[in-house]
């Protein structure tokens, strides 16, 4: 079972027991996280797309540890000027184990399916006049 979760502006493909890296989240370490925007479900082959997302599906996580990336080196530089500019930029990131992916029973649509069905249509008679 897998799922495509949107987080930070991103979307990132998680499965029971991944380690993935996201953008910074404001959580404590050892705290729980939970995902609701979930845009599909794989399990066992029955595919769930939502739109935009999954009703009924939660993606649920630990936070490891917060961390930065390595550095990204930033030049910049303007040809016959002697004008150059070096930065560094370093990235931070949460480091989160998913742990659990919820999706609730289907009992709720197949009630509401067979109710619709028993509903009988309604049958307007033409009057003439």
């Amino acid at each position: 079972m897998y799922a495509i979760i949107e987080s930070c502006g991103k979307q990132y493909k998680v499965a029971e027991g991944d380690v993935v890296f996201f953008e910074k989240l404001e959580a404590e370490e050892g705290k729980k996280v939970t995902f609701d925007n979930v845009i599909l479900v794989s399990d066992n082959g029955k595919v769930q797309v939502g739109n935009p997302y999954v009703k009924d599906v939660k993606v649920e996580g630990k936070v490891v540890s917060h961390g930065k990336h390595k550095k990204i080196i930033v030049f910049k530089m303007k040809a016959k000027k002697n004008e150059r500019k070096k930065q560094g930029h370093r990235q931070p990131y949460t480091k989160v184990e998913i742990t659990s992916i919820s999706v609730a029973t289907a009992k709720k649509a197949e009630t509401k399916a067979t109710e619709t069905k028993k509903a009988e249509p309604k049958v307007e008679a033409k009057a003439n006049a």
